[in-house]
């Protein structure tokens, strides 16, 4: 049985970009989900220079014409016979706006193409996807790299470096993503652990770079790493430990295996540490593939 019945598309008309769509409908049809597109045009400063009626018409002439684009790039889902329905509408508050779709269709995914910002812009403003993976209460499906419709590998990024409870409970959902993933899309599947050597370092003790407490620490975390791909049933041959920066070690990783999705954990960060971002908002930026936010 597949783990979604109904699928949120939020998409930019102004970019007619239609690859988050052919994702989106791959990943319906091969569900059996319903998928409702959304497309939400921000407003155009220079209509509200007009007056009126004319304004009113121009504003209606700019969302239809929109709409005309998006229902020319469903027609080939409807005659999949795939449940698909699409909307066009302003958004003044995007954010706002996809967070209350998602609060009245209660979809099991939402699904949005990658913006990338720049690391200027990332300074000065937090970007939407970054927003949306803080905020959004669901799984968010991110588009971004192969060309594939559907993922042909997918990788369940776990941490097994903490042994709280809430660490275990999302390892855990991060895993059942990405197993009903490949299983709905005919995909392989891989795990992959990557152990930041750095944060065991104890720095120079007695001329020694690594002490012994850090190799125990890192042998213990592979051991974890380990017991937790064999309670899932990973092979040996798909279940990676790596050592190295989590963002470098992924974006390596993704590049060498042709990864075309990553599902990984969401953590909720407070003060400087929701500034700086987490580990899969800055994966966003450097993975040539999806990432699939849980």
């Amino acid at each position: 049985m597949s783990q979604y019945t109904c699928l949120l598309l939020i998409i930019n008309p102004a970019l007619r970009d239609a690859s988050a769509i052919t994702h989106a409908g791959a990943l319906a049809k091969a569900s059996g989900a319903s998928l409702h597109i959304a497309a939400l045009a921000k407003p155009v400063e220079i209509l509200a220079l007009l007056e009126g009626d004319v304004r009113d018409r121009a504003r209606e002439s700019y969302l239809e014409d929109h709409h005309h684009w998006l229902e020319a790039q469903v027609k080939s889902l409807h005659a999949l016979g795939l449940n698909v329905t699409t909307q066009v509408a302003w958004a003044t508050d995007i954010k706002r706006d996809i967070l209350d779709y998602v609060s009245e269709m209660q979809p099991d995914l939402l699904i949005k193409q990658v913006q990338h910002e720049s690391a200027l812009r990332r300074a000065f403003f937090t970007p939407l996807d970054w927003q949306l993976l803080r905020e959004c209460p669901i799984p968010v499906y991110l588009v971004g790299g192969r060309d594939h419709a559907l993922p042909r590998i997918v990788v369940a990024a776990v941490d097994v470096s903490d042994i709280q409870q809430a660490n275990s409970e999302l390892n855990a959902r991060i895993i059942d993503q990405a197993i009903n993933l490949a299983l709905q899309c005919n995909a392989e599947l891989h795990m992959l652990y990557a152990c930041d050597m750095s944060a065991l370092y104890m720095g120079d003790m007695g001329g020694m770079a690594l002490s012994n407490l850090s190799k125990e620490l890192a042998s213990n975390e592979e051991k974890r790493f380990l017991e937790l791909a064999k309670r899932y049933g990973v092979p040996s041959d798909r279940h990676h430990f790596v050592s190295g920066n989590p963002v470098a070690v992924l974006s390596q990783f993704a590049k060498e295996h042709q990864v075309d999705v990553i599902v990984m954990g969401r953590v909720q960060y407070r003060g400087i540490e929701k500034l700086l971002g987490s580990t899969t908002e800055h994966i966003l930026y450097q993975v040539p593939c999806s990432v699939l936010a849980v």
